[in-house]
């Protein structure tokens, strides 16, 4: 009898569940026969705007030196989030998507005989990323579909912990910890616990709210702050991301980066899309304008939701598995929150342009009534 492979590898990779994103275009063009530029994607938080002009031309330009390996430390690109944030380019991590930090986050300092804390309803990746390094995963209780930070912080105190990690906002709730909440918790984590606070959303945020955790890192330095290009800046197809961090944090989570986990044109459309500040406010602007069109129209349905600091807003919806196949059938694709995210009543929305917005809408109305 043959042996089975899987049984060597260990027995906490093999349990993993793996990540399921949002189902693609193509995929329920197939399922269903539909015709693509029928469908509606409203599953992946991405940005409906595309990509601002300046970006555009950078993507072009990078096409002349493909056949080259890009360059490994990402200098230009740090320099610019270094000056950008004020702090030196030591303190800067460089990844394949914010994703591929939070990894490198796990990889550098989890491991078999450790623990990391997160919050119930925490972005999928946290426990996945914990469970593959062998760590102990400790889920501590919401609190009105947020962090409990005080819970967190007691949670902190079993020895074993190394890593607490925070959406800030909250995917895929869309909650929000205010810099006073975060600093009060930070003060109470152990100085051993590295803070891991994802901040994927924050070019989402209203200006005072943007910004003001990296005045924390001078104070804390088991502070790692990261953030990404896939979301406000509409680079989710070429991944790239970037932690902040102390020098000495950063310089472990370099040593187990892969060589060239950011390629080329991702470094250049990154560093051309963070100087476009006009191409991101608008992306702002009209993304808060669409958010309060999603809300009132599942005020006019009757419908619970959470508010949203996020490009997307999850809404209580009754019997969400099937709410979720009827939109399918209509071209919609949204996102399912139950199984890891424990929302089984509901159903992330991204926010889309206004046409989609009321798209949605529809679909939603009519499935509701099916």
């Amino acid at each position: 009898m043959l042996m089975d492979l899987c049984e060597l590898s260990p027995s906490y990779v093999r349990s993993i569940a793996p990540y399921q994103p949002g189902k693609p275009i193509s995929e329920l063009a197939r399922e269903m026969g539909l015709d693509e530029r029928t469908i509606v994607k409203l599953a992946s938080n991405e940005n409906p705007r595309g990509i601002g002009p300046r970006t555009r031309a950078a993507i072009e330009a990078s096409i002349a030196d493909i056949a080259r390996y890009p360059d490994g430390n990402g200098f230009e690109l740090k320099q610019a989030l270094a000056a950008r944030y004020h702090v030196e380019m030591g303190s800067v991590v460089l990844g394949n998507g914010s994703n591929d930090v939070l990894e490198l986050v796990a990889l550098a300092f989890l491991g078999p005989g450790r623990a990391a804390v997160f919050s119930q309803h925490c972005f999928a990746v946290y426990p996945l990323a914990t469970q593959a390094r062998g760590a102990r995963s400790i889920a501590v209780p919401a609190k009105n579909f947020g962090h409990d930070l005080e819970a967190m912080a007691k949670a902190t105190g079993d020895e074993e912990t190394t890593i607490a990690w925070i959406a800030n906002p909250n995917n895929p709730t869309g909650t929000f910890a205010r810099h006073e909440e975060l600093e009060a918790f930070l003060k109470r984590v152990p100085e051993r616990v590295l803070v891991v606070l994802d901040e994927a959303y924050n070019e989402y945020l209203p200006h005072d709210l943007r910004g003001d955790s990296v005045k924390l890192l001078k104070r804390h330095p088991n502070l790692v702050i990261t953030r990404t290009f896939s979301k406000a800046y509409g680079l989710a197809g070429l991944r790239v991301g970037y932690a902040l961090a102390h020098p000495s944090v950063a310089d472990v989570m370099n040593r187990v980066r892969q060589p060239f986990n950011v390629n080329s044109m991702a470094l250049a459309a990154a560093r051309a899309a963070l100087d476009d500040m006009e191409f991101v406010a608008r992306s702002y602007a009209e993304n808060l304008q669409g958010l309060r069109q999603i809300e009132e129209g599942s005020r006019r349905l009757g419908l619970d939701y959470i508010p949203s600091h996020g490009n997307f807003i999850t809404v209580r919806v009754g019997k969400a598995a099937e709410i979720y196949k009827r939109l399918l059938k209509r071209g919609v694709i949204v996102r399912p929150v139950a199984g890891a995210y424990q929302l089984p009543e509901h159903l992330r929305v991204t926010i889309g342009t206004a046409e989609e917005n009321e798209r949605f809408l529809g679909a939603l109305a009519a499935s509701l009534k099916e």
